[in-house]
């Protein structure tokens, strides 16, 4: 018991310390709420609304330097409580001070004070030599904070501000004002664990995307796969287009500037502090990461009223060490708190504003003028993360080829052109990265800077865009150099349709599309437009999907799209260029900038719809119709935010919440599709393979090939009309009719002669009649085909075996009739096999062949089922190699079963 006694004595020493440290952390006070319920709280309680980062919301024209500006109300005890730290340059003022929350664009709360009456000393009066510290515990009534709603307190990103304005007594003169955002710890930005997940979705995509290209022997046939897996170009261009919603200069709610914060990876607008900090500087942002405020050069239209009492614009030398970083939460003051905000970084909006790009980059923590190179520096990190994991994957390969881990033909030829795919790749992310560094480098143009900053993001837009120009460029005319192009009239129509066969929507088709595939619609307008066509000088050239060498070097821009839409990647990077001059270059225009993108996203929907350009139909669902679709419905919705309609904030919010789930289903939708491409990469892997290893998706397998090749062809099928399985279309050929029923299999009923087990052994030629023959010739049927009456060897028949028939097939009448007929000719096989009796050198003439063949016993295990032969005449249960017996042979026979003498070493079955 001893050394237990010393177990838990030990135990106790070393946790009653933090048992103590526990109770000694937690302490409770008594409130009584709205509805006059008294309870005991914790002291370490987060409150109902708090404010997050603050800063001057006098432009850093505050004559203050605030380290610390906290306010929160707590709804359990009808508290509002603020803190404030800083300094001041002001010799010697008293002042009032007055405070208010704003919610949903009006005010909720407010309430003006004297320092003095509060106890907040150092206020009492403000003195340059003594810092400010004030904390403030204001006891409020259920009247004063009625104009809080209720949904304020659960709400996720509240769009509220708390605000403190200090006036000089003397003059009435605001000289500081410091405001905060409103929080209450519900929010859709959640970038540390959202972003991770979405990573962790694409990285599946590039590796499904991938296999498929690298996998393979055939070019061709790894396109056709490549082609039907889902593309990580979508994938980014999904997300990006979701997070640079956020660009129109519009009046945002809160609750989209926290959802796009979760999407601001996929442009590069990643937050490394020691990346923005070193990039401010060059960037032309300054500015006391840990303060706001400081003297200003505005002059305040006091009327000289401070003039005998601020000696000076800088901090003197004695307060300048009261200017310090905000200290760190101390766990040991129970009076301390967690929920804190901070300063804003220098080149931020102010909180508690949601208006434009600047408060979208805000929610990702990245100043405007910070944006653009902060972007392109990760696009370059993450191209050359591309670059090298094909290097290192490359060598991992031949490693574990080397040590014979995997076979040594495992991805020959990936590992073959290993330098081929790795450029491939690079050029991939270029085009991925190509309209976020469009859009950033346009934003920075708008917004100017210092002339280094403008200088790079020129160099910059210049090489992305001439780079992509002539990549394309090249590449098409690589293409079309052997042949010529074509103009003709043509008109874009405008008919009536059904999406999903229920949804009414207009879709647009060429008129000669229309014509050549004789198809009928209802127009409902038209637009006169021209075609461009090219023509092979070659007509026997292979097609660009059959081309091997095109693809090896421009497989990147043709191998997703369809035969005649491989040059699609051109047009789409016009449509992204175009985009990003709206979103990046319109920041000053915000009606022509919504208004124009509204009206060039519908266009662009238009001719996506009429191109349709890809060949899978995972990427068709996600790029031509949900993206597109919510790029118009975002953009449209947008509309209601712009300052000149000055909506109300509540409508903006509910606005702001349908923004988020329209665009919240289209991610979901863009997984899904992930998981169902690394399904089907996973199939095209297995496709030399007979079993994938999972029998419940063989089938999906077959019906995916087979679509998969149907597609490649890129060839009209008329699409079926009415509603069933059953109705076909009208003006589709008829085939010819076809029988009603089909034969199947046949089977044989039980016969009364197939309980005799001796009637066909006295029928079976000699050994030696046969042993000339070649064995291929007498193939007997599987045991295993024979249906069961043909197997069966006894029976419950009380008939005696005098009185059953011999074979029902074969009667004394048919035998009757045949020997009747003068021309009765030997039947196909017979002649066949007696030829091949002939042809064996045994000797037999013709008298010979003709003259019956003493009738031997055989076992019931080798009697053969009746089959037919020669298309129609069945098989004789009489050996094959026989004529057909005479009627005095048939006889003969009925009187031997008649009166049975077994012959000598021969035994007799029926006894058996």
């Amino acid at each position: 018991m001893a050394p237990w006694n010393r177990f838990c004595a030990l135990l106790f020493l070393l946790t009653s310390p933090l048992a103590f440290v526990a109770n000694a952390e937690t302490e409770y006070v008594y409130g009584v709420d709205a509805e006059g319920v008294t309870r005991p709280l914790a002291l370490e309680r987060y409150p109902a609304l708090y404010t997050g980062d603050f800063g001057d919301c006098l432009g850093g024209e505050s004559l203050f330097n605030i380290t610390k500006f906290d306010a929160a109300y707590y709804a359990d005890n009808l508290t509002i409580v603020f803190h404030l730290d800083g300094t001041s340059n002001i010799r010697n003022e008293s002042l009032m001070m007055h405070i208010e929350v704003d919610a949903y664009g009006s005010n909720r709360f407010e309430m003006t004070f004297d320092p003095c009456n509060l106890n907040l000393y150092s206020l009492c009066p403000l003195n340059a030599s003594v810092p400010v510290k004030g904390w403030a515990s204001i006891q409020v009534g259920p009247q004063q904070i009625g104009g809080i709603p209720p949904v304020a307190f659960a709400i996720p990103d509240i769009e509220g501000f708390a605000k403190l304005q200090i006036f000089a007594n003397s003059s009435q003169t605001e000289i500081g004002c410091f405001q905060a955002n409103m929080r209450n710890g519900n929010s859709f930005s959640h970038p540390e664990a959202v972003a991770p997940v979405l990573g962790v979705f694409t990285l599946v995509a590039i590796v499904a995307s991938f296999a498929t290209a690298a996998y393979g022997v055939s070019i061709a046939h790894m396109r056709m796969h490549y082609a039907h897996s889902l593309s990580v170009f979508i994938v980014f261009e999904t997300f990006q287009s979701i997070f640079f919603t956020g660009a129109l200069s519009v009046n945002w709610p809160s609750v989209c500037i926290a959802w796009w914060s979760n999407f601001a990876w996929s442009a590069g607008i990643i937050y490394a502090p020691a990346m923005v900090h070193s990039i401010d500087s060059f960037a032309g942002v300054k500015g006391n990461a840990s303060q706001v405020g400081g003297a200003g050069s505005v002059v305040i239209n006091n009327n000289g009223g401070l003039i005998n009492q601020i000696y000076g614009r800088s901090i003197l030398p004695r307060t300048t060490g009261a200017m310090l970083r905000r200290s760190e939460y101390n766990a040991s003051n129970p009076y301390d708190y967690t929920w804190a905000g901070n300063p804003v970084m220098p080149g931020m909006p102010t909180p508690g504003t949601w208006s434009g790009f600047p408060a979208t980059l805000a929610g990702a923590g990245i100043p405007a003028a910070d944006a653009f190179l902060v972007g392109f520096i990760w696009i370059v990190v993450a191209m050359g993360v591309v670059a090298l994991s094909i290097a290192v994957l490359k060598g991992s390969l031949e490693v574990l080829a080397r040590r014979k881990w995997i076979k040594e033909d495992r991805l020959a030829y990936f590992r073959d052109h290993w330098a081929g795919y790795l450029g491939l790749s690079v050029v991939r992310a270029f085009f991925m990265a190509f309209f976020a560094v469009m859009t950033l480098s346009m934003f920075q143009f708008s917004m100017s800077g210092p002339s280094g900053m403008m200088a790079v993001s020129a160099v910059v837009f210049i090489i992305f865009l001439a780079g992509a120009t002539l990549l394309v460029a090249y590449a098409c005319r690589d293409r079309t150099r052997y042949g010529r192009f074509q103009t003709n009239p043509d008109e874009v129509v405008f008919h009536s349709s059904k999406l999903f066969k229920a949804v009414p929507i207009v879709i647009p088709a060429w008129s000669s599309t229309l014509k050549e595939r004789e198809v009928q619609v209802q127009p409902v307008f038209t637009i006169p437009l021209f075609r461009i066509r090219h023509v092979n000088d070659d007509p026997a050239r292979k097609t660009v999907h059959q081309d091997q060498g095109y693809i090896k070097k421009y497989g990147w821009l043709s191998a997703r799209y369809r035969r005649t839409r491989w040059w699609f990647l051109a047009y789409y990077i016009g449509y992204l260029t175009v985009r990003a001059a709206f979103l990046g270059g319109g920041i000053k225009s915000p009606l022509a900038q919504v208004y124009g993108l509204l009206i060039f996203e519908i266009l662009a929907f238009a001719a996506i719809i009429i191109l349709n350009p890809f060949e899978g139909a995972r990427n068709t669902a996600m790029a031509v119709w949900m993206l597109s679709i919510n790029k118009i419905v975002t953009t449209g919705l947008s509309i209601a935010f712009l300052p000149a309609f000055n909506l109300d904030r509540i409508i903006a919010t509910v606005i702001g919440v349908i923004i988020i789930v329209i665009q919240g289903l289209v991610v979901v939708a863009l997984l899904i599709l992930i998981v169902l491409s690394a399904i089907s990469s996973w199939m095209s892997l297995s496709r030399n393979r007979e079993d994938m290893g999972s029998e419940a998706l063989e089938p999906i397998r077959v019906r995916y090939f087979n679509s998969m090749e149907a597609k490649a062809a890129d060839s009209y099928v008329p699409p079926k009309s009415g509603k069933g399985k059953d109705k076909e279309d009208g003006e589709s050929p008829q085939e010819p009719p076809k029988p009603y029923f089909s034969v199947v299999s046949v089977r044989r009923a039980p016969k009364i002669e197939d309980e005799d087990d001796d009637v066909l052994y006295d029928l079976e030629p000699p050994q030696h009649a046969i042993n000339g023959v070649d064995p291929a010739t007498f193939r007997v049927s599987s045991r295993a085909s024979r249906t069961n009456s043909v197997s069966s060897r006894y029976s419950t028949s009380s008939l005696p075996r005098a009185g059953r028939a011999h074979n029902s097939s074969w009667s004394s009448k048919d035998f009757a009739q045949m020997d009747a007929s003068p021309d009765q000719t030997d039947s196909g096989l017979a002649q066949r096999l007696s030829d091949m009796n002939s042809s064996a050198g045994h000797g037999r003439d013709d008298s010979a062949s003709s003259t019956p063949v003493p009738f031997t016993v055989r076992p019931a295990s080798s009697r053969q089922s009746l089959r037919t032969l020669s298309g129609t005449r069945p098989i004789s249960p009489f050996s094959p190699g026989l004529n057909t017996p005479s009627r005095e042979t048939l006889a003969r026979h009925a009187e031997e079963r008649r009166y049975p003498t077994p012959k000598p070493g021969v035994p007799d079955l029926s006894e058996e």
